[in-house]
């Protein structure tokens, strides 16, 4: 039995037609085995992979739904983390660049823990989540880092129906570990306590 990534339970069954993959039972996360997980190097030569330039127009629009969440929510000189910025912080550079201030955190990239300790209006986590390889404790390191009234807002694609995943281009990322739906969206939002989640396409928001 393999333990859930998620919520940690041996509830998962293997999927039949994508044996790399696990769906949980208990939070709805579908997974991948862990045992197939990259090395530390081989995953960071992964990231250096893409092509995520900040001054690419083609990416700014992809990211524009979330850096659009972010004014909608928060005034500018509002303080924001950017929590698993990469090697091309883009949306970061976007909110920069419309007077938010920001910070970035990235295991990889931005390794300087001294930003985890203190506080921010807002969390960007863009196309991120879905590296986590303990998904409930990076969770509840965005939401301690949080100002009172703070949120969350992240960005991945959501999972589809288990009849199409065999086929779903975004599984075939060996750095893509964990998928993410209502269902276990609204598992985060009851065992991190947050008081409000929301889907809006590809941007899921949590409040506190």
């Amino acid at each position: 039995m393999i333990a859930c990534l998620l919520c940690q339970e041996f509830t998962s069954q293997q999927l039949e037609l994508s044996p790399q993959f696990y769906s949980c039972n208990n939070c709805g996360s579908v997974f991948r085995n862990p045992t197939l997980f990259l090395s530390s190097e081989l995953e960071k030569e992964r990231y250096l992979l893409h092509q995520n330039d900040v001054e690419d127009e083609g990416y700014r629009n992809f990211v524009s739904p979330l850096t659009a969440a972010v004014c909608h929510s928060f005034n500018p000189s509002s303080i924001g983390l950017d929590f698993g910025a990469g090697p091309a912080p883009v949306a970061a550079k976007i909110l920069g660049d419309r007077n938010y201030h920001m910070k970035y955190w990235d295991p990889f990239f931005h390794p300087d823990t001294s930003v985890l300790d203190r506080k921010y209006d807002f969390v960007i986590c863009c196309e991120t989540m879905e590296h986590f390889y303990d998904p409930l404790k990076e969770f509840q390191l965005m939401k301690s880092v949080l100002n009172k009234g703070g949120k969350i807002f992240c960005m991945t694609n959501l999972l589809p129906e288990l009849a199409a995943f065999k086929d779903w281009y975004y599984k075939n990322d060996k750095t893509h570990v964990l998928f993410y739906s209502e269902v276990n969206l609204k598992w985060i939002q009851d065992a991190v306590g947050f008081s409000e989640m929301t889907i809006n396409g590809r941007v899921i928001v949590y409040s506190i």
